[in-house]
């Protein structure tokens, strides 16, 4: 049976692919304040996903932006669920 086995190579399993780890902001520093304040006006979509990818902010940070952000009026929500919210830019015609 040894002969037989001979020729076979070994499979060679990898580690798999490795995530470099995110490094994101966890307290809102005053360039960060200044560009979320100017920035958010812009996007049409506004949810925690997009702040933490845009910013690079924490997302408890970017959940708590979003709520000081709604009830100051800068944006409102479009959708509310239990796996998260969906924002709009606030329009200044009101509806």
């Amino acid at each position: 049976m040894a002969p037989a086995t001979k020729g076979k190579a070994k499979k060679k399993w990898s580690k798999g692919k490795v995530k470099d780890k995110a490094v994101h902001t966890v307290i809102l520093d005053k360039a960060t304040n200044e560009k979320l304040q100017k920035d958010v006006q812009s996007y049409r979509l506004v949810t925690v996903a997009v702040l933490v990818d845009r910013l690079k902010i924490n997302g408890s940070l970017a959940r708590t932006a979003l709520k000081d952000l709604e009830e100051r009026g800068v944006i409102k929500k479009v959708v509310s669920h239990s796996a998260g919210n969906i924002y709009t830019r606030a329009v200044g015609g009101g509806d």
